[in-house]
């Protein structure tokens, strides 16, 4: 194969990734944010279950991580993935009849298991195909689907909810088939992955299982950390700030436009700086606009703080995938195990984060600040296992 083709398999293998990210986690998760009020004002559902049916999406997500792995070896990866968006695209279609709570959590419930296996899978499938300088960049191509996702809650979505309620689901279950059909053909074959022969020396399995936990650790403690301004944002703006629905929606617009940017950013700058230093930029990055976010009430300071923070929930996914590749150089099987234990770990604790957040804000008096505090201390104490990494993992042993 020439090299023109080989760029252009790769070109479709990056689309059908970012098309899954889109339809699975950007659709799938964010354009339920905006149809939660309408939802209540058209009584489809009393307040407190459109919320529970805002958590099924989580829940799901948790379970799909677990899948991903098992049903790519059971099926293969590309049967798996393709069956995925389908999935979803049934969900957005089954959600325009709103029939009872537990039809619309078990559909709310399978677009997150599908999301969750589409996260495990997608840039795992597709990133083997990439070469090695471009694999960066490549995963935040990939991951740029969530960012899309994102903006599109903020822009597409009121856009048909001018058309009704029902007529938004269904369009959103067209857009994703639509998204599924173009991009069925682009998905790579898998490349099989075996167990590395031989087993290296006992000082590098040390240093590779410290710098795993403390991945682990640190992808955790970036959950814990984006919720806050994930959920809350547009309530801080409108009633916390008191600036009304209309800013506030300005403010997630802006929100989506980081998201939009972050992948693509932080991956690139992966290829350049390494993902570890990248990861250490875009934590500080992340602190500083919160705190402008809970110490500024100046316009312009915080559009330009929900920029960076935007950019962050989906602009780690390709630096941590980044790392994993860097500490499991050479060895695909493991980093596909690796990948996803972490999204898992993601999951998890994204979704008791979410809980955790709701009870505090719930029995705080509504103190958008506190949980910013509270989000900000997990990304600094994500910062401060950098240090204890430095302290663990001799110079020589460091691998990322």
């Amino acid at each position: 194969m020439n090299t023109v083709e080989d760029r252009g398999a790769t070109a479709r293998a990056i689309f059908a990734g970012l098309c899954a990210s889109l339809v699975g986690i950007g659709l799938a998760r964010f354009a339920y944010t905006p149809l939660i009020p309408p939802m209540i004002e058209a009584h489809w559902f009393v307040a407190k279950d459109v919320i529970y049916l805002g958590a099924a999406n989580l829940v799901g997500y948790l379970v799909g991580a677990l899948l991903g792995r098992p049903l790519a070896r059971r099926y293969g990866a590309r049967r798996t993935l393709r069956a995925m968006m389908l999935l979803t695209s049934a969900a957005f279609f089954a959600c325009a009849f709103p029939l009872s709570v537990s039809w619309f959590f078990g559909w709310r419930l399978m677009s997150g298991v599908s999301g969750g296996i589409i996260m495990v899978l997608a840039a795992m499938t597709v990133l083997p195909h990439v070469p090695a300088h471009r694999k960066g960049m490549a995963s935040g191509a990939i991951f740029l689907g969530i960012g899309l996702g994102i903006a599109a809650s903020g822009t597409v979505v009121p856009l048909l909810l001018d058309m009704g309620m029902r007529a938004t689901w269904l369009g959103l279950g067209v857009l994703s088939l639509l998204l599924s059909v173009v991009s069925w053909w682009c998905w790579p074959h898998a490349v099989h992955t075996h167990v590395p022969v031989g087993e290296p020396g006992a000082a590098t399995q040390a240093a590779v299982r410290v710098e795993l936990n403390l991945l682990y650790l640190q992808y955790a403690l970036m959950a814990v950390g984006l919720v806050p301004m994930m959920v809350f944002l547009v309530d801080y703006v409108a009633r916390g700030l008191g600036w009304g629905t209309h800013t506030a929606s300005l403010f997630w617009i802006v929100y989506g436009v980081g998201a939009i940017i972050g992948p693509m950013v932080y991956g690139s700058l992966s290829d350049r700086a390494g993902p570890a230093l990248t990861s250490h930029l875009a934590i500080w990055l992340q602190v500083g606009a919160v705190a402008l976010m809970m110490f500024s009430t100046n316009h312009m300071l915080l559009l330009l703080a929900t920029l960076v923070i935007g950019s962050f929930p989906p602009g780690i996914v390709p630096i941590t995938l980044g790392r994993v590749q860097r500490i499991l150089d050479g060895d695909a099987h493991a980093q596909n195990v690796v990948w996803s234990k972490a999204t898992t770990v993601f999951a998890l604790f994204q979704a008791l984060a979410g809980y955790t957040y709701s009870y505090v804000f719930a029995h705080s008096g509504g103190n958008h600040r506190l949980l910013m505090g509270i989000g900000a201390g997990a990304l600094v104490i994500a910062l401060v296992a950098d240090g204890l990494k430095k302290a663990l993992v001799k110079p020589a042993d460091a691998l990322v």
